[in-house]
């Protein structure tokens, strides 16, 4: 299972249902369900499905705040890839992991024996 390392206030911004996009400097592969790792704090705070991406041009910066809730848009100048989220959940209490050395957006986590928090 993979985790998305996503640094405060955009991780609590995606768990509380107002930021839809995760601005990122790169294209992603992944499709799919991940888990949410709030950066620097050791805990698996929630999950979310990745849908797509999508490239955003200069002009539509403004346009899609809604979605990435950025509001120093120069940022996405370099931070110019949409990851499009959907089926974001917070869990009720975060998970503690292992961060593995080196990892520094995604993180592959092990299987959580007994888990009951994917689908």
């Amino acid at each position: 299972m993979k985790g998305l390392l996503i640094r405060t206030p955009w991780i609590n911004l995606i768990l509380n249902g107002q930021k839809k996009w995760e601005m990122r400097s790169r294209d992603t592969t992944h499709r799919g369900e991940f888990l949410l790792i709030q950066s620097g704090s050791g805990l698996i705070v929630g999950q979310a499905n990745l849908v797509g991406t999508q490239k955003l041009h200069p002009a539509q910066f403004g346009q899609t705040k809604r979605y990435h809730c950025v509001d120093d848009l120069a940022l996405l100048n370099r931070w110019c890839y949409a990851w499009i989220l959907e089926d974001i959940q917070k869990f009720d209490t975060p998970i503690p992991y292992t961060h593995p050395q080196g990892a520094v957006i995604w993180v592959q986590l092990p299987s959580f024996e007994g888990a009951h928090f994917m689908r």
